[in-house]
């Protein structure tokens, strides 16, 4: 999938130690898309960090190509996961 990353996103990424092969991996294949605020999608997947599981949440725009507004990671996977 074509995708670019805002400056923000790479601070983030750089910021809170998330490579940026984990985000080409769930820009790739996300375990979940989910709606978001303002028309966005979250691409969401569990990864282990640390030997612990965390939710990697990208907040993106479906434009041409997509662009990833923000990222970041999460403990508190059951408030975001959507079990439906």
């Amino acid at each position: 999938m074509s995708y670019r990353l805002t400056d923000h996103a790479k601070a983030e990424c750089q910021n809170r130690g998330i490579p940026l092969q984990t985000i080409d991996e769930i820009m790739t294949n996300p375990q979940q898309i989910v709606e978001a605020d303002g028309g966005r999608k979250v691409y969401q997947s569990k990864i282990g960090f640390d030997g612990k599981i965390y939710l990697v949440r990208l907040i993106v725009e479906e434009t041409d190509p997509v662009t990833v507004i923000t990222v970041y990671r999460t403990s508190k996977i059951q408030k975001y996961w959507s079990n439906s």
